[in-house]
């Protein structure tokens, strides 16, 4: 009796347990509407109906077109069925303790076979479903819900055809021409995520530039690129964020300070200040960035922030500007799988609030390849697949290539695409090939070699797809004319004016460069060449001649040491910002004059005060005129020198580009105005005396021998002792001069954006 009473109820507990998973089933599927085959561009069947994935689905895209009108019904029918599948959770762990038993572990099972897994406190939870009581993930610095959707958003449908880019490879007497894209093909609407994926050298990150514009006006770009149907245009760069793969960052700024600029110089002029700062820090907020925000960065030689963080501030530094278009260069590369999945989830939260979504990805795992909407699969620079994500598996086997065992789609499709097809049924047609091929298409197996397999997925790709994924980006999009012709302005769009934007480069540079001017090192080097030189000219006395020689001797060092230091300071500046430079150009977050004029002004401030404290100790040490008059003057002098030498870096810098090359032609310069600067050569060759009128070495040792012996010699060491308004004039035509040279240099650079 008792054994029949408790198959009775163990039965009643599978009943209902089964019942249970066919409403949860129900809850996650969401019934069929048009606007799901407009917004995926009609690239062939649902993912459920597939691959048996379950995927997002489109009633949350918030900015999908057509979509509007069912989101509220969606809601009311999740919300029902929520309720209904609490009241049959109220009823199973209300009949006995004995039925509840049975049930939750058959509860449990079930949930194990349809890949979902459920605590027992929360199987009685009043919510049991609802995003809203999902808790912060601190370390992946992403929530269930986040922010994205503050503000309203541009859509903008990504529309390629037949792209092809070219790269000219010189040699050391001829040129030739390689193919890096042969005609790719594809569509990204808003509210999607689009992967590209390949092997190394496939093409991912080219065609990721030519899709954001980065080279889209080089001649070797082919193909038609539209944005709403429209061409590419100026107007687009404050609507594109660009991540690019490596962690373009100042390394001594915080987060908050770095995503604080970043929105000063990006977001648009109508907003104040404060609202600015206040955007940062809801960016800081929803990237889950609140534990580091007063961390610096990092970066070689400065410890920062993690790996994941840098690139959440990376993100960040985007998304700041609301932007309609959000490209990604490997996003996950350098991440461990669990930072990597929520780095992936970001994105698809970003894209659900409206927003296009294009990135490479590199081997993801499977649980990061299920997330995305479209793939492209790129090999050798053509194009493999495109298509639903979750369709893909299906089309690959539709041609006779499928996994012979279990294993990560994304490593499957990886295979194919580098032609290596061991572990994967070889279609009828590739072993035909193998059979009827010559020796050199065919392995040492006999399995066909992977040029062969590459030329027989793009001819399939070719002969099936194709051409209807071709009609269907024919299509007009659903969007009025206005808001199309929206993206065809070519007026660039400024964040800041252009005193606003020297005025937040100059400080963004002094925070960025007080570390590396009063690091410990540089001071130590500064402070031991001064007392060393006060030490060997020890209370030196200028009455008599060898005083004099000496103490001239003194002036000529400290003449060469202030040029020679800065010089070689300098010369690392625009090198080493290049990358900054060209990322933050290609989104207009500056005017190129704006922010060299701030770069070469900020360090000013900073420039002074290491000359200072070494000649206050050199000064009255070596016993130079004690006076105040004089000893104003030798800083002013000093500081001009300064100035000019630093002037004379950037120019070598700007211009070449090339540390190497720089250092190089920095060495030869500096000994070159050493040697001619009046102390070792007194009458120099008239073919070559030409050199020490362009030396600040030269004029910088005859205005400090004018400071000081105004008034006791005529002339010392054949050189006239008079007021020194030459030298002074000189050293300020080197100042500008140099400063002159190394802007124009940067505009012939033609940076991204310039």
């Amino acid at each position: 009796m008792n054994m029949d009473k408790g198959s009775s109820l163990t039965s009643l507990a599978r009943t209902k347990s089964d019942q249970l998973v066919e409403t949860v089933a129900a809850a996650f599927r969401s019934p069929p509407t048009p606007g799901d085959s407009q917004r995926g561009g009609g690239s062939g069947t649902s993912a459920d109906s597939g691959g048996g994935i379950l995927s997002r689905k489109s009633s949350r895209r918030l900015a999908s077109p057509g979509r509007g009108k069912n989101v509220n019904n969606n809601t009311h029918i999740r919300k029902s069925r929520s309720a209904q599948l609490k009241l049959e959770l109220d009823e199973l762990m209300n009949s006995s303790a004995a039925l509840s038993r049975a049930s939750s572990a058959s509860l449990g099972l079930s949930f194990s076979f349809t890949g979902f897994t459920m605590p027992p406190e929360e199987i009685a939870d009043s919510k049991p479903f609802s995003d809203d009581d999902i808790p912060e993930d601190i370390e992946a610095g992403t929530t269930r819900k986040p922010k994205f959707q503050a503000e309203p958003t541009l859509p903008i449908y990504l529309k390629f055809t037949d792209v092809t880019y070219k790269v000219v490879i010189k040699g050391m007497t001829s040129s030739e021409e390689k193919d890096i894209l042969n005609g790719i093909t594809g569509l990204v609407n808003p509210g999607e995520v689009l992967a590209l994926m390949g092997p190394s050298g496939s093409g991912k990150t080219s065609l990721l530039n030519v899709l954001g514009g980065r080279i889209q006006s080089q001649p070797t770009v082919g193909g038609s690129i539209t944005y709403n149907d429209k061409p590419y245009s100026k107007f687009l760069k404050s609507r594109i964020g660009f991540v690019t793969q490596d962690d373009v960052l100042f390394p001594h700024l915080t987060v908050k300070e770095t995503l604080t600029y970043a929105a000063l110089l990006r977001l648009r002029k109508v907003l104040t200040k404060e609202q600015k700062e206040k955007r940062a820090e809801d960016v800081i907020h929803e990237l889950g960035l609140e534990r580091c925000q007063d961390t610096m960065i990092g970066g070689s030689f400065v410890r920062g922030v993690s790996g994941g963080e840098r690139k959440r501030v990376c993100i960040g530094n985007e998304i700041i500007i609301n932007p309609s278009l959000l490209f990604l260069d490997e996003p996950t590369s350098g991440l461990d799988s669990t930072t990597a999945l929520r780095t992936v989830q970001m994105l698809q939260d970003i894209a659900e609030a409206g927003k296009t979504v294009v990135t490479t990805i590199h081997q993801p795992s499977s649980r990061l390849f299920h997330k995305f909407d479209k793939l492209i699969l790129l090999g050798k620079g053509s194009l493999l697949y495109f298509g639903k994500a979750s369709e893909a598996m299906i089309y690959f086997s539709s041609i006779g290539c499928s996994p012979l065992i279990a294993m990560n789609p994304a490593e499957f499709l990886l295979d194919l695409a580098n032609g290596n097809i061991n572990d994967v049924s070889v279609p009828s047609e590739l072993e035909d090939r193998v059979q009827i091929g010559n020796s050199d298409n065919e392995a040492r197996n006999g399995k066909p070699s992977p040029t062969v397999v590459h030329e027989y997925l793009v001819e399939a790709y070719e002969t099936r797809v194709a051409e209807n994924e071709k009609k269907k980006i024919l299509a007009p999009i659903p969007l009025d004319e206005e808001v199309k012709a929206k993206v065809s302005t070519s007026k660039r769009q400024w964040g800041a004016s252009w005193c606003q934007q020297y005025s937040i480069l100059f400080w963004r540079g002094i925070k960025e460069r007080r570390h590396d001017y009063f690091s410990w090192l540089r001071i130590t080097q500064v402070v031991s060449t001064a007392i060393i030189l006060g030490l060997l000219w020890w209370q030196s006395d200028s009455n008599t001649l060898n005083g004099l020689q000496d103490q001239a001797g003194l002036l000529f060092f400290i003449a060469v040491f202030w040029g020679f230091f800065p010089v070689f300071t300098a010369i690392f500046t625009f090198p080493q910002e290049r990358a900054m430079l060209s990322k933050e150009r290609s989104a207009d977050m500056y005017r190129l004059s704006a922010y060299f004029l701030a770069r070469t002004t900020s360090d000013l401030p900073l420039d002074l005060i290491l000359p200072v404290l070494f000649l206050v100790i050199v000064y009255f040490m070596a016993g130079l005129k004690k006076s105040a008059g004089p000893f104003f003057l030798t800083v002013v002098t000093v500081f001009l020198c300064i100035v000019a030498a630093q002037g004379l870096g950037l120019a070598i810098g700007a211009s070449l580009m090339d540390l190497k090359k720089a250092t190089t032609l920095a060495s030869v310069t500096v000994m070159t105005f050493m040697l001619a600067g009046g102390y070792f050569v007194a009458k120099v060759p008239v073919f070559v005396s030409w050199i020490r009128y362009m030396s600040f070495n030269y004029h910088t040792y005859r205005l400090l021998l004018k400071v000081q012996y105004e008034q006791i010699s005529p002339s010392i060491n054949g050189i006239k002792i008079d007021s020194g308004m030459m030298e002074v004039g000189a050293l300020v035509a080197m100042v500008f001069g140099y400063r002159l040279l190394a802007y124009l240099s940067l505009r012939r650079m033609k940076l991204s954006g310039a």
